[in-house]
């Protein structure tokens, strides 16, 4: 008897397990809440501002989709290494923070791309670095478990790793910048993004992007595995808000770079696609009726 009480208590609890991994799946859905994970110091994207609000282009966009659905908005800053973690505990919903989809396809549930990106190396004005070649015998910094660290464990960016006197991770990029003002460091590797808003922030005249990029990339929205519902929902109000001017307006505002975005991109595709398709069905129309007319 006791091994069969066992037995049913063990099934129950197995059967609530299951049960609570599904919701936690289609948590935001059920309770029209969206728990964003993002990197607190990663202008423009995602940062505390001087009034110690958190804000960036994509808080913002997030705030006016959950807007539009009726929903609460919860930004969750979270410690970069550990995004992983936090999204498969289901503490946060996806990660919308400047997150590159190229190399990762496979680890989530991504909406389409909405911005273009680049990787590419920042050296101070003065440093005499003009090429990427320059930096053999350098020392360059990043931003840990970042893109940018990706893209130079890319094989394709072996020699050019290879070629730094080292490499070291940093915790942000306020930090590789602090370095590189220093003089700890000759350049950082970091998103085109990012490195246009270090420059404004920090002062244009100071510092050069080099012209040639480690890496040409896309950001998206990043979904646990499988939760295809609430990824539609989000980006469905993500292109209406693209649609409507609203994406373009958070661009001008956080001085991000319009011609970065590229949300209308598929748009434009399936508008040409159905252009050609009423091309080809109006030929076809013609060679009916001048066959008609033959007969």
């Amino acid at each position: 008897m006791k091994k069969r009480t066992v037995a049913v208590v063990m099934a129950a609890a197995m059967t609530i397990g299951m049960m609570v991994t599904g919701v936690s799946v289609q948590a935001g859905v059920e309770d029209k809440t969206l728990i964003v994970g993002f990197d607190a110091e990663y202008p423009p994207f995602g940062y505390k501002d001087d009034n110690g609000e958190y804000v960036g282009f994509d808080l913002d966009l997030a705030q006016e989709v959950c807007d539009n659905l009726g929903w609460e908005l919860v930004k969750k800053p979270i410690n970069w290494d550990s995004k992983d973690m936090e999204l498969n505990s289901g503490t946060i919903d996806c990660i919308w923070n400047g997150f590159t989809i190229n190399g990762r396809e496979d680890d989530y549930t991504w909406t389409d791309p909405y911005i273009n990106n680049e990787q590419v190396m920042v050296v101070a004005k003065d440093s005499g670095i003009e090429k990427l070649a320059d930096l053999k015998g350098k020392n360059v910094v990043v931003q840990a478990a970042s893109a940018a660290l990706d893209a130079l464990n890319n094989d394709d960016n072996k020699d050019l790793k290879d070629s730094f006197a080292s490499l070291t991770e940093n915790p942000d990029y306020n930090t590789a910048f602090m370095n590189i003002d220093s003089g700890a460091a000759d350049a950082v590797a970091v998103d085109i993004g990012v490195a246009n808003y270090q420059l404004s922030q920090r002062g244009k005249d100071k510092y050069v992007i080099l012209d040639e990029p480690i890496q040409n990339e896309q950001y998206g929205i990043g979904f646990k595995k499988g939760n295809d519902e609430l990824k539609d929902l989000v980006w469905d109000e993500v292109k209406k808000l693209d649609e409507s001017g609203e994406v373009d307006k958070l661009a001008d505002k956080y001085e991000l770079d319009k011609s970065m975005l590229c949300i209308s991109e598929d748009k434009d595709t399936e508008d040409s696609d159905s252009t050609e398709a009423d091309a080809e069905e109006s030929a076809d129309s013609t060679e009916k009726d001048a066959d008609s007319e033959s007969k």
